[in-house]
């Protein structure tokens, strides 16, 4: 077994869990004041990018967690532009 796909693995799934308790709370509170706007901007955007990126090299560790990163900090990225525009 090859260990450059195992680490792969590995690093697609502890970034792509990291997420996952700032999603939580976020959901749960609707509170998104202590985030920054910018920096959630820069990492959506950023992870959309890997995924392409993935898709283009087929590379499905990429692919799978930024997908999934993508959705999570997306979902932050949501409750963080609709408390700074006020939306409901």
């Amino acid at each position: 077994m090859e260990l450059t796909p195992v680490l792969g693995n590995i690093a697609a799934f502890l970034t792509t869990v990291s997420f996952l308790p700032q999603a939580i709370k976020t959901i749960r509170s609707k509170n998104t004041r202590q985030l920054s706007l910018p920096m959630y901007l820069l990492f959506v955007s950023g992870v959309a990018l890997w995924v392409f990126y993935g898709i283009s090299n087929n590379q499905m560790p990429i692919i799978i967690g930024n997908t999934i990163t993508f959705l999570l900090a997306g979902i932050i990225l949501f409750y963080k532009l609709r408390e700074v525009y006020r939306l409901k």
